[in-house]
């Protein structure tokens, strides 16, 4: 068929069904149609009203059959470039999605649009007001306005003194009423017009401040870097530096001399909480160069601070991970500051990794990625020893200060001493030198709520989530048990329900730290930071501020408090828990354990006082923890990657999965089965590539759905994605699983 086709990607288009859909370009739209712009198209047999995304024009299609017409364009101008397209197909092939899931991952809520047709914001604007006349006409105006319209005349004055202002502004500070300025207008000596105004996050900014002086360690690392920055071509650097080493003043160095440049860059932080002291520290050196990206922010605020980098108003870009897709005009270089952090990777559809979408931008853009971390990701470090990475070290505290003495406390000796509760003898005895000193404190324990479980003493009985797999954690706050899964709640029985029995309080988190501390130390001021007390948005900043402001003695929280945070005044470290998170069900256990005891301990003595940690465990003898405790990542390295290469996982192997998920058990088990004898014989072919599974997922029933999953080892560039892709369809578009959801992951968190 002849005429303007457009290749579109439809929304309404299923993972098994995704791929670029020919219609007709009307001519009334032929003009108008460019690649990026969404349209909405009939599709399927009953032609129902879908959104789409035009991904390229062409002026003949090979489908034989008269083509469907686009029914209207959504964008007066194109809102993906085509670097932004290219991207979009990209992830399709890596992260087993559909290329419009793709797209919904990089734009801003605030373009979409609700059931109504309507775009979830909208532009704001201003109305300014400005002289129409020359500013002595203005004067002798004002003169003779005075004494019959004062208004008018305070009106004149302000906009003599003043090129442009706001009329809410000038109508507030001369106390003129609006009619005056209307009359103003009418008579031709005001002119009134709109202006585009951006809904900004607050971000303090004072006068700005000198570049950080860098040490001779920095500066060999910054030249470094630079040097490859320079070289106008793909590349990847890892910055490997102990806690506290100053990363961020090389970060400072290197945005100041790609804006010098000309070019933008990218700051990724794995969490939300470290963006407040991230935005205060760059802001304070390149003031409204600064756009903010990340969930917190209001509808409006996102999509203004999207709308800003876009135009290049904004050209250093700090956000979590879907900061990685602002669509910087001119992009210089992608920096992941804590790069290990699992917060990267996506757990929903599209199932990305940040750090592989920076890699495709970079290769693209012919750009720098810079990894930074004090306890690199093992394929990062091991990319950077085979040569893969330019490898830059920082070795020594900008402070010149040592890394903090840690003790690791046995909480076995403890209970045998009498102690059952969650702070050790040793660890209340730092509290309390500190809280005499005036020194803060930071606890670490990796679980919100008061208690893990309720169970009974007598027949053992523990209350479960009636929809999940797992036991339900007791909230002292509201008195509730909660399901960290699904969010089902009830409250606890006063007995047993089952035998009567007394029941008892098992395990502990955040609130029953915070509880026993402030009966520990009464007259000391708690904080506690973690999911629930930092839900309403912007709490993890007002929380931090006044840990910072008003010199707080303790903050006890979850991993937030783990990484990124600088306070000069903190000098003791405690971690609640350590054995928590080391037997967890994942090959990346023992190094996510390791990274969160390491950061921890390096918030403390990060000022001019020395610093300490308190490592409280149940297996004192454990390598990782005693690893921990040295901050010895080379040994924790060493042994680390030889585990990997007998588990033959990542980076000796290409890890893919495939879930399936669905109400009865017996049938998500047998469609796992079938997936695997599936896999088995399309891979007898392909090296190095073994199939394990059938397995249950670590928390198998979450919300009434059972959780099976197929794990795939393999070499890179087989095939090997593109075989599980096939496979995931083929079983998608199968009658006999309709009723279960089946999903491809490349390299999962859990």
């Amino acid at each position: 068929m002849s005429g303007t086709v457009a290749r579109i990607a439809v929304s309404a288009a299923t993972y098994w069904l995704d791929r670029p859909y020919d219609y007709l370009v009307p001519p009334e739209f032929s003009d108008k149609a460019l690649p990026g712009m969404r349209v909405y198209v009939p599709f399927s047999r009953g032609n129902r009203r879908t959104e789409g995304v035009i991904l390229a024009l062409a002026e003949h299609s090979s489908y034989e059959r008269p083509l469907k017409p686009v029914l209207a364009l959504l964008d007066a101008e194109p809102i993906l470039t085509l670097e932004q397209l290219r991207l979009a197909l990209f992830m399709r092939e890596r992260f087993f999605c559909t290329v419009y899931d793709a797209i919904r991952a990089m734009l801003p809520v605030g373009l979409w649009f609700d059931d109504e047709g309507r775009r979830r914001a909208s532009d704001k604007s201003v109305e300014m007001a400005r002289l129409a006349i020359e500013p002595e006409e203005a004067d002798a105006l004002r003169d003779a306005k005075r004494m019959r319209s004062p208004g008018q005349a305070a009106i004149l004055e302000q906009l003599c003194a003043f090129e442009c202002l706001p009329s809410h502004d000038l109508l507030l500070h001369t106390g003129a009423k609006r009619q005056a300025l209307k009359a103003l207008e009418k008579a031709g000596a005001v002119e009134l017009y709109h202006k585009e105004a951006f809904r900004r996050p607050q971000i303090h900014i004072g006068q700005t401040e000198p570049l950080p002086l860098l040490s001779s360690e920095q500066e060999k690392a910054f030249d470094g870097i630079e040097a490859l920055a320079q070289a106008d071509k793909a590349g990847a650097a890892l910055l490997f530096g102990v806690t506290g080493s100053g990363k961020t003043s090389v970060y400072i160095h290197l945005i100041d001399r790609e804006l010098r440049r000309g070019r933008a860059v990218i700051l990724l932080v794995p969490e939300i909480a470290l963006t407040p002291q991230m935005i205060q520290t760059f802001s304070s050196h390149f003031g409204d160069e600064v756009a903010v990206l990340h969930s917190s922010l209001s509808v409006g605020e996102r999509y203004d601070e999207w709308k800003r980098v876009k135009t290049g108003s904004a050209r250093v870009v700090i956000g979590t991970r879907s900061a990685v897709f602002a669509p910087t005009p001119s992009l210089g270089l992608i920096i992941i500051d804590e790069e290990q952090e699992e917060t990267y990777k996506s757990e929903n559809i599209p199932r990305y990794n940040a750090r592989d979408v920076a890699k495709y931008r970079c290769a693209r853009a012919n750009c720098l990625l810079l990894l930074g971390s004090a306890t690199p990701d093992v394929v990062s470090m091991h990319s950077a020893e085979t040569g893969k990475y330019a490898l830059f070290e920082l070795q020594s505290r900008y402070n010149a200060q040592d890394l903090p003495a840690v003790e690791i406390v046995d909480m076995k000796r403890e209970l045998r001493q009498g102690n059952s509760g969650s702070i050790s003898s040793v660890l209340q005895r730092e509290l309390e030198t500190n809280i005499g000193r005036g020194e803060q404190s930071i606890l670490f324990i990796n679980r919100r709520g008061a208690n893990r479980l309720i169970s009974c003493g007598e027949c053992g009985f523990v209350y479960k989530c009636p929809r999940c797999s797992v036991s339900l954690t007791y909230h002292s706050t509201n008195k509730r048990l909660l399901c960290h899964y699904c969010g089902y709640s009830r409250r606890p029985d006063e007995c047993c329900p089952d035998c009567g029995g007394t029941l008892r309080y098992v395990g502990v988190g955040t609130q029953m730290v915070e509880t026993e501390l402030k009966e520990l130390f009464p007259d000391a001021a708690v904080l506690r930071m973690d999911a629930d007390s930092v839900a309403p948005a912007g709490s993890h900043e007002k929380i931090l501020e006044q840990f910072r402001t008003e010199k707080v003695p303790i903050l006890v929280g979850t991993q937030m408090v783990t990484k990124g945070l600088n306070f000069e005044n903190v000098t003791l470290v405690g971690v609640i828990s350590a054995d928590q998170s080391l037997y967890a069900g994942s090959y990346r256990a023992g190094e996510r354990s390791f990274s969160l005891m390491t950061q921890v301990v390096g918030r403390s003595g990060r000022g001019r006082k020395p610093g300490r940690a308190v490592i409280q465990t149940f297996t004192p003898e454990n390598e990782i923890i005693i690893q921990a405790a040295r901050q010895d990542y080379p040994a924790f390295y060493r042994s680390e990657l030889e585990l990997r290469r007998l588990q033959h996982t990542p980076p000796f192997s290409l890890l893919l999965s495939v879930t399936v998920s669905g109400m009865d058990e017996e049938h998500v088990y047998r469609a796992c089965r079938m997936i695997r004898g599936r896999l088995d014989g399309l891979t007898k072919t392909l090296p190095n590539t073994e199939i394990l599974g059938p397995a249950p997922l670590s928390v198998v029933k979450v919300n009434n759905r059972y959780r099976y999953r197929v794990m795939i080892h393999g070499a890179e560039n087989t095939g090997l994605r593109a075989t599980v892709a096939g496979v995931v369809m083929e079983f998608c578009q199968d009658k006999r699983f309709s009723d279960l959801a089946i999903y491809a992951d490349n390299d999962p968190n859990d």
